[in-house]
């Protein structure tokens, strides 16, 4: 199961992106019967917020993104227009916001980050269980 979406880049854009992940994983359920923990949902909101976020502060023009199910995981990918890739920043408590990369790392299995001729590409990976499943 995938789905696309573009944003503009304004400022309701990370609104709507929240509503499409909430709505892209409520389909799953109801449509595809994948099995998606509250614990998942509410982290892959958590992660298009702070992706789609992130490309708003340091990025001009579109944000797109996409979301891909499996019946283990759920794919987050936004791509945006500077070629620039993040990196979390070392750890500090006193340091007020720039803590997005650092969250999106330790919420997710996977992060992975391609430059791409225009721009870069995010994917950030989650399980849709709280459970890993046995092979």
């Amino acid at each position: 199961m995938r789905a696309g979406y573009a944003f503009d880049g304004d400022g309701g854009c990370i609104a709507d992106a929240r509503h499409h992940a909430t709505a892209f994983l409520n389909k799953a359920c109801t449509e595809h019967h994948l099995t998606v923990s509250d614990r998942a949902k509410d982290l892959t909101v958590l992660v298009v917020s702070e992706l789609v976020t992130n490309v708003l502060k340091y990025a001009p023009g579109p944000v797109l993104m996409e979301l891909r199910a499996t019946a283990e995981t759920v794919d987050i990918v936004v791509w945006d227009s500077d070629p620039t890739v993040p990196t979390p920043r070392a750890a500090d408590p006193g340091r007020i916001g720039q803590h997005g990369m650092e969250i999106v790392k330790a919420v997710t299995q996977e992060l992975f980050v391609e430059q791409e001729p225009v721009g870069k590409r995010i994917t950030a990976r989650i399980a849709l269980t709280d459970t890993p499943s046995l092979a």
